[in-house]
Parts: C-alpha cells; sequence; structure tokens
C-alpha cells in the first residue's frame, strides 16, 4: 500500500491467499473480487513496482518471474515460478497431464537453459518440494507429490520429463532449493529407491520462510527414492517464530576445488546440517 501526490492513506484489511492455482474462483465472503486472476494480476504489479525485476517487462516478457541468474563459470541460478502456470490443485492421480505445476512453456524453457549452461552448478530454486506431499484440503495436494509412491502421476509426470532430460542430455551439477513447507531438510533423490528410474542422483535442500509458523515434518513420496538425509522441524503445528526460530541455508562455491558447500543454519548462525557436493561427481 501506499500514497502519492498528497493523498491519504486509508486503512484497511490485508487477506493473504494461500495454495492459490490460476483459473480459481474463491468461496470467501472476505473478497469482494473473487477471480483469483484478477488477484493475482493486481499482486503482481504490487510486486514489480516494490521489487523491480528485469523479466517483469512487456511484450512476451510481462509478469514473467522464471529466469537465469548467472555468476561466472562456477554458478548459474535457474528460478522457477511454480505459481502462476500450475494447474488447478486436484487430487493429482490424473495419468496425463500437460500443463502440470510449470506450464509447458517454462517447462521448454528451462530444458534448453539447462542444456545452454556451461556452469559447474546449476541451481533450480524452485517454489515447492519435489517428493515432500504438501496436502490442500481434504482431497486435493499443493506441490508435485501425491503421496503415492508408485510410478509418476499427475504433476510428477513433467517432473519425471525433466529428470529424465537432465539425465539423457548428460547435464551435471543440478540440484534443488526450494522452501513452502516450513521447516529445513536435506533430502537424496535415488533412481535405486524410487517407482521410476530414469534420473540421476540429485539433492534437494529445503528452508524457510522467514518470520512464519513453524509446521512438523511432512510425509516424504517414494516415486522419484527420496531418502531423509536431515530433517530440523517443530512437532507442533503453526509454532510461533518464538518457540521455533526460524532457519536459514547457505551456499558457498570453493573458487579453486569447485566444491558446493551446502549449511543449513538455526536462527543466530549455528550450523545444523552441511553437506559438501563436488563437481562431476553422479550419486554424491
Amino acid at each position: 500500500m501506499g500514497c502519492a501526490g498528497g493523498g491519504h492513506l486509508k486503512a484497511s484489511k490485508l487477506h493473504l491467499r494461500n495454495n492459490w492455482y490460476p483459473g480459481q474462483i474463491l468461496d470467501d465472503v472476505r473478497y469482494t473480487e473473487k477471480n483469483i486472476d484478477v488477484l493475482a494480476a493486481r499482486s503482481r504489479r504490487a510486486f514489480s513496482e516494490y521489487f523491480p525485476i528485469s523479466t517483469l517487462g512487456t511484450g512476451d516478457r510481462a509478469g514473467r518471474v522464471q529466469r537465469v541468474l548467472r555468476h561466472g563459470p562456477l554458478l548459474d541460478v535457474f528460478v522457477l515460478d511454480m505459481r502462476t502456470y500450475r494447474d488447478a490443485n486436484s487430487p493429482d492421480r490424473q495419468p496425463d497431464d500437460r500443463v502440470g505445476i510449470l506450464g509447458s512453456e517454462q517447462l521448454r524453457w528451462l530444458k534448453r537453459e539447462l542444456a545452454r549452461s556451461r556452469a559447474v552448478w546449476k541451481v533450480i530454486a524452485a517454489d515447492m518440494p519435489l517428493g515432500i506431499v504438501v496436502v490442500d484440503g481434504a482431497t486435493d495436494f499443493e506441490a508435485v507429490s501425491q503421496g503415492d509412491p508408485g510410478a509418476p502421476l499427475g504433476r510428477e509426470l513433467q517432473i519425471a520429463e525433466l529428470l529424465r532430460f537432465i539425465k539423457h542430455r548428460r547435464i551435471t551439477g543440478t540440484l534443488w532449493l526450494t522452501a513452502d513447507v516450513h521447516y529445513t531438510a536435506a533430502t537424496h533423490y535415488e533412481p535405486e529407491r524410487a517407482a521410476f528410474q530414469d534420473f540421476a542422483p540429485f539433492w534437494e535442500f529445503v528452508s524457510g520462510p522467514l518470520a512464519a509458523g513453524g509446521f512438523p515434518a511432512n510425509k516424504l513420496d517414494g516415486t522419484f527414492g527420496p531418502r531423509p538425509v536431515f530433517t530440523h522441524a517443530p512437532a507442533a503445528a503453526n509454532a510461533s517464530p518464538l518457540e521455533a526460530p526460524p532457519n536459514f541455508g547457505e551456499i558457498e562455491i570453493d573458487g579453486a576445488s569447485g566444491d558446493l558447500t551446502v549449511r543449513l543454519r538455526a536462527q543466530g548462525g549455528s550450523v545444523l546440517f552441511t553437506q559438501v557436493l563436488r563437481p562431476g561427481l553422479v550419486g554424491q
């Protein structure tokens, strides 16, 4: 909110909408505008005015969040938008899903940019975790997995396609950074444990958000063979930051060796977990 030209700022209630998806119509008396697409467009404009991002431009780039942040020969960061182009939250068990959580255009963009990257490390910054089950109500699911440990279904189909592409194009040095679940964790994905096995092993590190309630750890879906290496989560749901101080993650890349070190830290900076990854090694 803000005012200009001598105007007055009118106090109003701020409503935050959780777990939204394109095309959703809200059944909520607090909203006079119930079309989520309209609300999302307004929110995107407010966000871009407060946090200018080069990709939030005009023409075919209007409102686009996905982008590559290049940091020399050692690191490319692929920032994803797993909200704007997704299909509706659902039981997520359909055997065919052309939209998925990325949308077809963003998936093509990500494949293309990963294939052309020459950085040693290719960090995929994702809104949603891959193998952690995130529910939305009694029957629907919010992230990629839906708790069925078998062959990919629903949004998992798109992630399986991406993981297969990374393996067959011999794209090395990929790891995933994500948030959303209100605790911190390190998860290793291995095809030997998975129902879907046509991919190379990789890591996913979860942390955040800051200044929000903490939640217990969610279940893992076995489709991509996740192994929980480290988890730090409160025992009770919606624990306040005072009861369960927030965590954050840190990545350091050694300029000489190319080794990448992930540290999951507690509030105040103390290290909870450390993982060192070496360039070019598969299944580390």
